[in-house]
């Protein structure tokens, strides 16, 4: 007998289902999980009741979904995996024509109905919860123990109903340390073009699943190796087999995965994670031998730009694809606490904006692990986040000046105009040298001595104050990089 430790709440929701006189299983991820030894996320029964007759036995229930999957809310429960239990009739699906949802879907009469259309083996498990016994008609306990991921039945067969299937095989790889099985990985790569039927926003939410697992190069490299990859973004293939500079030991895709797989053991949010795999995405786009070597000058700048163009593909949040832009375009500050100024420290803040200031510190360790070289030492990553925190305090805005421009107005009884902005700059720009230079009476003095100049002039000046504002961080880094011959 396999005996499973199943929740109370879980098997009080099954008993009710019992004594209705209605056949009931633990189906799916959850026995997968509870046999692993993993705590399940969700929980799934499966039953003959009708979805009318599943809501008459519950007193809070849910039902907004064609494929008759009832949300029974257990109110008293504290354990968030628990509150809500999915319960669904047995279904039968048949026709695939669009190869990513059955063309029909009928009630089923039996469970074995229902575990036959299912993806994988080790997802075919069903836990009989009042007898406790397993019913595992494809040997996925089997396969738990094997640690291997198989289709139920033909993969071409299970691949040809939903695409997406392939995504999830590589997913589960990587969230489980699974292998899978030969035929199945076969079948992956001759099957790939399927994956043009399937939605970018399908697409988008297994490639997160990906991403926020544990290990998430193993599925990736599993993707390139199987010819999923450019069905995520064609931008991806560019880098494999790409060489880099002496300071990098792998090719760029081996880079950029190393580098994920850095965030990911470091627990680092999906924003994070994402700019470790995207921040060298251009090298490819800006490679060229310079000097006896690969040099990839600007391919922050560009990188930022097909990042953008990668994650809106993807139907990313604009909130995730304003983050990553700004990690992957400012990554490449240099931080040699002996060589870099405060000034430079101040305006990166100020072009990464303080809340990523951080997150752009992990992309630039995750950045440094992935060449194949040690940490940076201790000491100057303690100083090096320490000139972060002092000029955290500092003004690295215009909205931190001490004067604005509706005072700057008053002060010279202009109206308003764009050399109200180019004062700022200017005024900015000398702040951010200087933070002392930040009180009412050197502004005010200065903004007078600067309408004194013609509007040409100050135009110039503010446009050059501006530019340094942006740039002067990326200046300084190219000196020291220069003086060390580094890229």
């Amino acid at each position: 007998m396999d005996k499973l430790v199943i929740p109370k709440s879980i098997k009080n929701v099954s008993k009710i289902l019992s004594d209705a006189g209605f056949e009931n299983f633990v189906v799916g991820g959850c026995v997968r999980d509870i046999i692993i030894g993993r705590e399940p996320k969700d929980w799934d029964l499966n039953t003959n009741a009708t979805p009318e007759q599943i809501i008459s036995l519950f007193s809070k229930t849910f039902y907004e979904n064609e494929f008759g999957t009832v949300g029974v809310v257990n109110e008293e429960e504290e354990n968030e995996a628990l509150k809500i239990v999915e319960i669904t009739p047995y279904r039968i699906e048949s026709g695939y024509s669009d190869f990513r949802r059955p063309d029909k879907v009928e009630w089923g009469k039996t469970l074995g109905q229902d575990l036959a259309r299912r993806d994988f083996t080790i997802n075919a498990l069903a836990y009989d919860v009042q007898n406790e016994r397993l019913i595992d008609p494809f040997d996925g306990k089997k396969d738990i123990e094997k640690k291997m991921i198989r289709t139920v039945g033909k993969p071409e067969e299970r691949f040809h109903e939903d695409a997406l299937r392939m995504l999830r095989a590589l997913r589960f790889a990587s969230t489980l340390d699974f292998v899978i099985e030969h035929e199945t990985q076969e079948a992956i790569e001759k099957n790939a073009y399927l994956l043009e039927h399937i939605s970018k926003e399908r697409i988008r939410d297994e490639f997160i699943k990906i991403i926020m697992s544990d290990s998430p190069a193993i599925a990736l490299d599993l993707c390139a190796r199987l010819k999923l990859l450019k069905f995520i973004s064609p931008e991806f293939e560019k880098g494999i087999g790409v060489e880099q500079n002496k300071a990098h030991a792998y090719t760029i895709w081996e880079h950029l995965l190393r580098s994920l797989d850095h965030s990911a053991k470091k627990n680092m949010p999906l924003h994070v994670r994402l700019s470790a795999l995207l921040h060298d995405i251009a090298k490819p786009h800006t490679k060229k031998w310079l000097n006896g070597q690969w040099t990839f000058y600007g391919h922050e700048v560009v990188g930022a730009k097909v990042a953008k163009n990668i994650l809106v593909d993807l139907k990313f949040p604009k909130e995730i694809i304003d983050k990553v832009v700004k990690l992957v375009r400012w990554h490449m500050f240099f931080s040699d606490t002996e060589e870099i100024s405060l000034s430079a420290v101040r305006r990166m803040v100020k072009n990464v904006t303080p809340e990523l200031i951080w997150d752009l510190i992990d992309v630039r360790t995750a950045d440094r692990i992935g060449t194949g070289r040690p940490k940076e030492t201790p000491y100057r990553l303690r100083k090096y986040k320490s000139m972060i925190e002092e000029v955290m305090r500092d003004p690295i805005s215009v909205k931190q000046l001490k004067i604005g421009g509706g005072e700057i107005m008053k002060l010279t009884d202009a109206p308003a105009g764009p050399h109200i902005g180019f004062i700022l700059e200017i005024l900015l720009s000398e702040v951010l040298e200087d933070p002392t230079l930040n009180t009412n009476d050197y502004l005010e003095k200065k903004v007078l001595e600067l309408y004194t100049l013609k509007l040409e002039e100050l135009m110039g000046l503010g446009r050059e104050a501006r530019m340094k504002n942006e740039s002067e961080e990326e200046k300084e880094s190219e000196r020291v990089k220069e003086k060390y011959g580094v890229r």
